[in-house]
């Protein structure tokens, strides 16, 4: 299994979410101009779409290539004002290393006319309904839960 790291985006009101999709491809291309740059680029007014329905803040948008897996959030409205849990930071690798694809987490009702849209710009970049990734390594963690203390760890076997 391959490594997965992830970025978190602030969004509306922060930027736009065109904006927002310019910094990802930013970051994707790592400032690189070239065709993977065009192509992401290409599909920008369908993925702000996609973030201004905010479907990118439980679902990650899902980058493969032959290196580590990208997961991308976004932050909205009070938490994209705070900023305080954006991690916007470059990657150490080449995300776009090889033969990559893009995954947009999307809202069931758009679906059909977003992967439309996408198939006239790009093969790679493709959208999936945001409500079936529950569970899966595409969804945010729960950062809340209950702390179980296990007191044998404590104490010795």
């Amino acid at each position: 299994m391959s490594s997965t790291y992830s970025r978190v985006f602030r969004s509306n009101p922060h930027r736009d979410a065109l904006d927002t999709w310019e910094e990802i491809v930013e970051l994707l291309t790592q400032g690189r101009n070239g065709s993977d740059r065009n192509e992401l680029l290409a599909a920008g007014g369908t993925a702000a779409s996609v973030i201004a329905d905010q479907a990118a803040k439980d679902a990650a948008i899902v980058v493969t290539c032959d290196g580590p897996r990208t997961r991308i959030y976004t932050l909205h409205d009070d938490d994209a004002i705070d900023g305080s849990d954006a991690k916007e930071d470059t990657l150490g690798y080449d995300p776009l290393k090889g033969d990559w694809k893009l995954s947009l987490p999307c809202p069931t009702d758009d679906l059909e006319w977003v992967n439309n849209s996408l198939k006239k710009q790009s093969n790679r970049i493709t959208a999936r309904d945001s409500a079936e990734t529950a569970g899966s390594d595409t969804t945010k963690p729960s950062t809340s839960g209950a702390l179980v203390l296990n007191p044998k760890g404590f104490l010795g076997s």
